[in-house]
């Protein structure tokens, strides 16, 4: 699981509706779950405990991104429930060290 920090139009089109998808998931454990079972433990979704308000608008992003590039995006997440911080300053990595990540994946991120 894996929720980038770096701005969505510098990711491939795998990278992209992969992390569209994860978030989905992450949005559920923390929203439907409440954080217990599965990945809650996991530090992707400890990170974003309080933060669904910032969540939320990572997921703007990147349904505006998809729709950029030619998706039909039709998944919404309830705003009623984005609350919390507005912004992400947890990570699990640097947003220098995730760039990085992405080039040594040779996917396409950056280009």
């Amino acid at each position: 699981m894996r929720i980038w920090d770096i701005p969505v139009k510098h990711l491939c089109r795998k990278h992209l509706l992969g992390e569209h998808r994860e978030l989905h998931g992450l949005w559920n454990i923390l929203t439907k779950h409440k954080g217990k079972g599965g990945y809650s433990r996991h530090p992707e979704t400890k990170r974003w405990v309080g933060k669904l308000k910032a969540l939320y608008s990572r997921h703007e992003n990147l349904a505006r991104e998809m729709e950029k590039r030619g998706y039909r995006h039709i998944s919404l997440l309830d705003e009623r429930l984005a609350g919390g911080k507005e912004k992400q300053d947890v990570f699990i990595n640097t947003v220098s060290e995730q760039k990085e990540i992405l080039r040594r994946k040779n996917c396409g991120c950056f280009s």
